[in-house]
């Protein structure tokens, strides 16, 4: 069975994570580092895919400034998108080569890793045909935006747990005017942490690997790099 590393980065700035995505992503096309799920939480920032509408963007630099939040232009598929403390996102580094060379198949499986992870929370959440990402009804509880090179992956998903909602008014959320919710929102008390922790066995089942903790040897390597 493949090996996927977990590791889990703490609060971090989204400049610092993408980095280290590149960094991991480089290596996975190498052949020097094995498939690598990051879990993660960023201060307050904003994003904008490759695809994406600067109308979709509400508010100017000096307002988002004002409320501490960063922009970031990314490569990643998708519109716009906020993440935050009290979200939990997802940076898988995968060749898809030895899993699948699809990625329809691979966004599907990262949806349903989530659904089966609310599932542990008593949270009915699934899909909206033709729509990225996972729904509780009409509300989008997790977004998803991916990028791969040569077929690795890197960029990922974003599940709101205890995010403070008032922060995507700054935004249309990945283009689409549906409103947002939380696992808070839905009465569940949990951590970013905690529901990673639930999401990894997920993550492995779903994506036919087994998932074992960062090793020394590798971080020797990225800090030689």
């Amino acid at each position: 069975m493949r090996n996927c590393v977990l590791r889990e980065l703490g609060r971090i700035r989204y400049g610092e994570a993408l980095a280290i995505q590149q960094q991991l992503a480089a290596g996975r096309k190498q052949g020097l580092v094995p498939d690598h799920l990051l879990l993660l939480e960023h201060p307050h920032v904003v994003t904008m895919g490759r695809n994406g509408h600067a109308e979709n963007l509400l508010a100017g630099p000096e307002i988002m400034a004002r409320a501490g939040i960063e922009y970031f232009p990314t490569d990643r598929g998708g519109d716009v998108t906020y993440h935050g403390p009290g979200q939990l996102v997802g940076y898988p580094i995968l060749d898809l080569r030895e899993w699948k060379r699809d990625v329809g198949a691979y966004v599907r499986a990262i949806e349903q890793t989530l659904i089966d992870t609310l599932a542990d929370y008593r949270i009915a959440a699934g899909r909206i045909p033709k729509l990225t990402g996972v729904w509780v009804g009409e509300r989008k509880i997790a977004a998803i935006g991916v990028h791969l090179s040569r077929w690795v992956t890197s960029h990922g998903f974003a599940l709101n747990v205890t995010t403070d909602l008032s922060y995507f008014q700054y935004i249309v959320p990945c283009g689409l005017s549906k409103p947002v919710t939380s696992m808070a929102a839905l009465g569940v008390r949990a951590t970013w942490e905690e529901v990673g922790r639930r999401l990894a066995p997920h993550f492995a089942r779903n994506f036919e690997c087994e998932m074992t903790a960062q090793v020394p040897e590798l971080a020797a390597l990225e800090s030689e790099n």
